[in-house]
């Protein structure tokens, strides 16, 4: 709508913002009229029409089986459309079209703002299944007709009470309409239904709703002194009431076509189970991250005692054992502390790649400089707990035999450096994460072969990498000195939806 609108019309930012806000409100007029809807708005030089947007009813049969939007209508060939837009009222008069052999009855609805007609909606009620209304359909067409004289008065849609659309109750989901009063004069059955869950034992029409509603509220609590207000339609809102048997949204729209409010349509919707699963949920998430929280606590305790026995220790030997064993340790710690700290499974590994260097840099303090360039990005925690192991291993490695202790160059400077690379690759059907470790340092043997030889370290990155992880690992000799270590690991695409695998014995 934005192109449409900038390439063909003459309407500034705030004329659009308007319709963008008419656009997400009007299913609802959509709904109630039982109608397809078209927004026309004049070309620059008023010589045509564009269609901008285009709705289809919920409730109906749509009368366009193609898309209109962007279609262009010189003036004067749709002469409901030249009247609605000159003389600023919605215009009715006509026989209905034939479209594909089926009548199709067009009104024309003005859209103002500010006293400004900005374009025109084409309403389009399918006639082919017309019969005898009911009294449902009655209330939804006269509460259509009230919010179509809003429309052309510039009072709908509400400006500064915007709601979120994709979860405010719709025209069927509940429908009651008030009268100045508050009092009910139409339930539908899904309106009647969830007040019944509420705890209501009679009928809806004749009660005052806001009185109605707030007598169902929970006594265990403070009743809001605003709910019997809103749910008289006084003000348009959308708000909750949660009983001890259900949970019921609503949504209220107070009905001024002519200025003066004669009544008000409320939408409605049992969200009982919905929250409950929210609940749900939220316990299930603060539980795993209590989980989390524990087994990062629990392992900074093991560490804490790794590092208390290797103070304690006579041997060398041992003492370096008890340290790796300590930044193993922690580096598994790092990835619980931050899931405990998420809603989900999945971590942002750029951060603790960068805890995890700055763990291991402590072997060579001032010696050698560790650094991260490029971006893990976000990874399962099925990923991130294996990788961090690696990555500590690794570097580890490259500060142990790469910069050993004995090697030249004076006591506490800096002898060379560690860079950790990272770069997403693959593309959505084969994301990967491709790892590079490279050091400047003393390199590596002649007769090295990193996947039959090494110290335990190398052992647990290659089981790892190659069985936990189902990638590939490879250290070689770095071209300008040094040695350079390459992971290839397959990785889930970062927008990319976690698949649930259904529970056993459930298709």
């Amino acid at each position: 709508m934005n192109d449409l609108v900038r390439q063909h019309t003459a309407l500034g930012d705030s004329d659009l913002e308007w319709l963008h806000l008419l656009v997400s409100e009007w299913q609802l007029l959509s709904d109630l009229s039982f109608a397809d809807l078209v927004l026309w708005v004049p070309t620059r030089d008023g010589t045509r029409y564009v269609s901008v947007a285009q709705m289809r009813p919920n409730t109906g049969p749509t009368s366009y089986q193609n898309d209109m939007v962007g279609h262009l209508v010189p003036r004067g060939r749709r002469p409901m459309l030249d009247a609605a837009l000159d003389e600023g009222r919605i215009v009715r008069e006509g026989d209905p079209e034939w479209r594909e052999e089926v009548p199709v009855r067009v009104e024309s609805i003005p859209v103002r703002r500010d006293g400004r007609v900005l374009g025109v909606i084409a309403r389009n009620t399918n006639l082919l299944t017309v019969r005898t209304p009911s009294r449902l359909e009655l209330t939804y067409l006269q509460s259509a007709s009230d919010l179509a004289q809003m429309i052309a008065a510039g009072a709908f849609p509400f400006q500064d009470q915007q709601g979120d659309m994709d979860v405010s109750p719709r025209a069927g989901d509940g429908l009651i309409r008030l009268d100045a009063d508050g009092i009910v004069q139409y339930a539908s059955p899904n309106a009647l239904s969830a007040y019944h869950r509420l705890g209501l034992a009679a009928d809806l029409v004749g009660l005052h709703l806001g009185r109605a509603t707030a007598e169902l509220a929970p006594a265990r609590g403070p009743v809001d002194e605003a709910v019997a207000k809103l749910a008289s339609g006084w003000a348009p809102r959308d708000f909750e009431v949660e009983s001890d048997q259900g949970v019921i949204q609503l949504r209220s729209i107070p009905l001024k076509p002519k200025g003066t409010r004669i009544g008000s349509l409320v939408l409605l919707r049992d969200v009982t189970e919905l929250r409950r699963r929210e609940r749900e949920l939220l316990t299930k998430d603060a539980t795993i991250r209590e989980i989390h929280h524990r087994v990062k606590n629990n392992l900074q305790t093991v560490a804490a005692l790794l590092r208390l026995q290797a103070r304690r220790m006579d041997s060398d030997q041992g003492r370096e054992a008890l340290g790796e064993a300590v930044r193993r340790v922690g580096s598994i710690a790092i990835v619980h502390e931050t899931l405990s700290q998420n809603l989900d499974e999945r971590v942002e590994f750029d951060e603790i790649a960068d805890r995890v260097l700055a763990m291991v840099a402590e072997i060579s303090p001032g010696r050698v400089v560790c650094r991260r360039t490029g971006r893990f990005g976000i990874l399962d925690a099925d990923v991130a707990t294996p990788l961090s192991m690696v990555l500590t291993e690794v570097v580890q490695n490259a500060l142990e035999h790469g910069f050993p202790p004995g090697a030249p160059g004076e006591r506490g400077k800096q002898q060379g450096t560690v860079e950790v690379s990272a770069v997403r690759g693959g593309g959505r059907a084969d994301p990967r994460l491709l790892v590079t470790v490279q050091d400047d340092g003393a390199g590596l043997p002649a007769d090295f072969d990193p996947h039959r030889t090494g110290n335990l370290g190398l052992q647990i990155v290659r089981t790892l990498v190659e069985g936990e992880l189902g990638g590939t690992f490879d250290m070689r000799p770095a071209p300008e000195g040094g040695t350079r270590v390459l992971l290839d690991i397959p990785v889930r695409a970062e927008g990319a939806e976690r698949r649930v695998l259904p529970e056993p014995g459930r298709l």
